[in-house]
């Protein structure tokens, strides 16, 4: 089962909820009516009967519906609202074929509102802002991998229960979206939260789920990637050590490295990022909080 708890005030949804009646017995729910950049969404499809096959649209691209616990007369989704997306209405779209063979659907508008992101100026080793060409082909080979990841959704729920953070005895991490001036050259936003911690610090995966990629990148230095299914994965990066194999199953908790300061940091830290059908999203969102 997929439970969230919404927490930074301001970072995730704030708006009153959604339900909008589609006929048919069919209602389409989202948890709120807005959300700022960076933040998500979670929507369902309930029907006093159980639902026909459905697709799910967002924002252009194919949102994954998944049913939770053998319950055929509702579907639940989640909308990742990229750190980047263009503030304004958008529609969230369903389409399924009627008892008559007809099509049919149902659409709800939502609004992207604009996120507060503050600027930081970081001195880092001058490669890491004027790659030589060597370096500048190994990151656009990174990019490439991991585009290539982020495309592939796996059509099944590999996370159990709730998300949590990736270090112990943490309650908050910062950064994320900070516009970054690098050596004085302004760069692309922070796309994760980070946690400071002391290098050699265990790192915890925030769910079960697959790993499929455990190796250094040029940037992110050593690096671990989890699939959770449909769509959504979770990176652990600027890691001194990695504890976790491509190809290994791991349970919520599991061990998958050590903080380090590898790639390009100013110091050690956990580089944690959460991407949801590629759309990069503050982790804070997505795990439970105390009240």
């Amino acid at each position: 089962m997929f439970l969230i708890v919404f927490a930074s005030p301001g970072s995730a949804a704030t708006a009153p909820p959604v339900r909008k009646a589609c006929g048919t017995g069919i209602t389409l729910q989202v948890n709120a009516a807005s959300a700022v950049q960076g933040s998500l969404l979670l929507v369902r499809v309930r029907g006093k009967s159980a639902l026909p096959e459905m697709k799910s649209e967002w924002d252009g691209k194919a949102v994954p519906l998944w049913h939770e616990g053998g319950d055929a007369t509702t579907l639940h989704g989640i909308l990742g609202i990229d750190l980047e997306l263009h503030p304004s209405p958008y529609e969230w779209k369903v389409t399924w074929t009627g008892g008559d063979g007809a099509a049919q659907s149902c659409s709800v508008s939502l609004v992207v509102r604009a996120g507060k992101f503050a600027t930081e100026n970081l001195k880092v080793e001058n490669q890491f802002v004027q790659p030589n060409p060597e370096q500048q082909k190994r990151a656009e080979e990174d990019q490439k991998k991991m585009r290539a990841i982020y495309d592939t959704v796996t059509p099944e729920v590999l996370w159990t229960g709730k998300f949590r953070l990736p270090l112990k005895d943490v309650t908050s991490g910062g950064n994320f979206g900070r516009r970054r001036v690098l050596n004085g050259q302004p760069r692309s936003p922070h796309t994760g939260v980070d946690f400071p911690a002391l290098a050699g610090t265990p790192v915890y995966a925030s769910q079960s789920g697959m790993v499929v990629l455990a190796e250094e990148l040029y940037y992110a230095g050593n690096t671990v990637v989890i699939d959770h299914g449909y769509g959504v994965y979770t990176m652990y990066a600027h890691l001194s050590a990695i504890e976790a194999h491509a190809g290994d199953k791991v349970a919520a908790g599991a061990e998958v490295g050590k903080v380090g300061a590898t790639g390009r940091v100013t110091g050690p830290h956990l580089h944690w990022g959460l991407t949801i059908q590629h759309a990069r999203v503050n982790g804070m969102n997505i795990v439970e909080r105390e009240p």
